[in-house]
């Protein structure tokens, strides 16, 4: 089964996020679990986690269709000591907030060498800053999302994500989040089934789907191999739509969120029907 929703609002509260996911007829949904522009939040009330517990059960969504989405802030390959650590302090935090919720993952982009180390010396800080967070937190799976590979911008690669997975203790609590508009702007070709089939070996070959753990789905503002992440609305962009078609077509891609982050959110309602129709439902 394909469980597919959108980027959904959390203001007035977390708790708001299950009622307006069920609102634009999603099965799967995204949220920020705090303010993603502040680095420090206030915790949780008792009354927010029972409600947003209570409405996740009442809009019935499972933990495991809902893919929450760290702070854009946080960067766990942060050369400088000190804003790593800074980093790795609201990463646990957040970590800690899932848990809370009840809610069993966390995506997260690895992070950015800043040009001033390797891309090898980066993804060693983050695989150490993930070992460091999954020590001090349990029950939430940290989710790795590919990235376009813009500016410093590491995980454009599937290598990359295979290589941080490689160095984390517990394998156990890893997991890979593809964004097509990512990957297309990354270089992986989607332009064709056949392409769109070697793309998908290639992640199989290389990171495992045994850990996917959610899709980001998204069209791109960009060409193919530009290295520049440019969400577009389904349909209207660069990537045809057999990429889309092949991904709710293929049972690899079942009952795993598909995130929509699309730049209309008007259009969600109809995007998440339209994609409904491709997987049959």
């Amino acid at each position: 089964m394909k469980f597919i929703g959108a980027h959904v609002s959390t203001q007035g509260g977390v708790f708001n996020a299950p009622i307006n996911a069920k609102a634009i007829g999603a099965t799967a949904f995204a949220m920020f679990t705090k303010n993603q522009r502040q680095w420090v939040a206030p915790p949780y009330t008792d009354k927010t986690i029972a409600s947003f517990r209570e409405n996740l059960e009442k809009e019935g969504f499972a933990p495991n269709q809902v893919l929450p989405h760290d702070s854009y802030l946080i960067n766990l390959g942060n050369p400088d000591p000190a804003k790593r650590k800074k980093s790795l302090d609201a990463f646990t935090d957040e970590l800690t907030r899932c848990q809370q919720l009840g809610l069993t993952l966390l995506n997260m982009h690895p992070g950015s060498h800043l040009r001033e180390i390797s891309e090898e010396a980066c993804l060693t800080l983050i695989s150490e800053s993930i070992n460091r967070a999954l020590e001090a937190t349990e029950g939430v799976t940290v989710v790795l999302e590919n990235t376009a590979g813009q500016g410093s911008n590491m995980g454009y690669r599937f290598e990359h994500l295979a290589a941080i997975i490689d160095q984390v203790d517990d394998k156990s609590r890893m997991g890979v989040c593809i964004d097509t508009c990512h990957s297309f702007s990354a270089g992986y070709d989607l332009r064709t089934e056949e392409s769109c089939r070697a793309t998908f070996q290639e992640l199989e070959d290389i990171v495992g789907f045994a850990y996917l753990r959610g899709m980001h789905i998204n069209d791109s503002k960009v060409p193919y191999e530009s290295r520049k992440d440019r969400h577009h609305s389904i349909g209207m962009g660069t990537i045809p739509m057999v990429a889309f078609e092949f991904i709710m077509k293929d049972a690899r891609f079942d009952n795993i969120p598909l995130i929509l982050e699309t730049i209309d959110d008007t259009l969600w309602p109809e995007e998440i029907k339209r994609l409904q129709e491709m997987a049959g439902a």
